[in-house]
């Protein structure tokens, strides 16, 4: 492919995240710019040379990069091949300003765990499945936290609907995961975010991501899934159309129910509502 190719959208319902960008560049060289957001830089084919802040700099396949906002910056392929990359920007205060400088002196983050950590972002932000891509997110900024230090704080020190609470000594204990999986079961059509649900809980979202977890088994996006996806089975049963199904059991689209209904069941859930009309026997 020779020409330049660019996928750009804003998940609203996904808090934190300004825009996502997909692109692949051949021919194209930003000029030196400024973001007003935080940038998560994925390489996953070719190479990226940019400068930031008069500073030499490359982006690969075994790195992360994280911009800071506000600090001048350009970029350009590192061959003639061009490059393939994709792009979160993320709210000015996803994390401190103290982490700024830190990402201006050293803005490749070489982790393996962060690289997949944020190509899962990526595929759920894809897949148009809020709760979990809210979910990544903040495990994502758990990470680039523990990666860079100055960061403040520590990993459970995320934004809160609540600025300036300290949120609860010791983390969620299991009555705060159980008020989160009761308020997950009520939201099966519209369920809370992650960030309202940690705000109405006094807790920041890392921790009861982790908490919960640990008390369920699976993480909160996974759960209300398995929910959605037992509701869709019973609807499928009584005769429901699938597309009727997917917007009653709070799933963007059939496509979305087919795909998380094949992935839990092995089955897509036309097949699933077929078999009820063969008897046993």
């Amino acid at each position: 492919m020779s020409r330049d190719v660019v996928r750009a959208w804003r998940p609203a319902a996904v808090p934190g995240v300004t825009e996502v960008l997909h692109a692949r560049f051949v021919r194209h060289a930003y000029p030196a710019h400024t973001h007003a957001a935080w940038t998560l830089l994925l390489v996953d084919t070719g190479g990226v040379l940019y400068d930031l802040e008069r500073a030499h700099h490359d982006a690969d396949r075994r790195a992360v990069t994280l911009l800071p906002p506000g600090v001048p910056h350009d970029g350009r392929a590192a061959t003639g091949d061009g490059f393939r990359k994709r792009v979160v920007y993320l709210e000015d205060g996803w994390l401190p300003r103290a982490a700024l400088g830190v990402a201006v002196r050293r803005p490749a983050l070489a982790d393996r765990g962060l690289v997949t950590a944020v190509d899962a972002l990526h595929a759920a932000l894809g897949a148009g499945d809020d709760l979990e891509a809210e979910t990544r997110l903040a495990l994502v900024r758990d990470r680039v936290v523990a990666l860079v230090p100055s960061s403040a704080g520590g990993a459970d020190d995320g934004p809160r609907a609540r600025p300036g609470r300290p949120g609860r000594p010791g983390g969620p204990d299991r009555r705060t995961v159980a008020v989160a999986r009761e308020r997950l079961d009520a939201g099966i059509r519209a369920a809370p975010t992650l960030t309202d649900l940690a705000a109405e809980l006094d807790v920041a979202a890392t921790s009861l991501v982790r908490a919960f977890a640990r008390e369920v088994g699976v993480a909160p996006h996974r759960y209300l899934v398995g929910r959605r996806v037992d509701a869709a089975r019973r609807l499928l049963l009584e005769g429901v159309p699938p597309a009727q199904v997917a917007a009653e059991t709070g799933f963007h689209d059939q496509s979305h129910l087919t795909r998380h209904f094949r992935r839990v069941l092995g089955v897509t859930p036309g097949a699933y509502a077929r078999s009820a009309t063969v008897r046993p026997g």
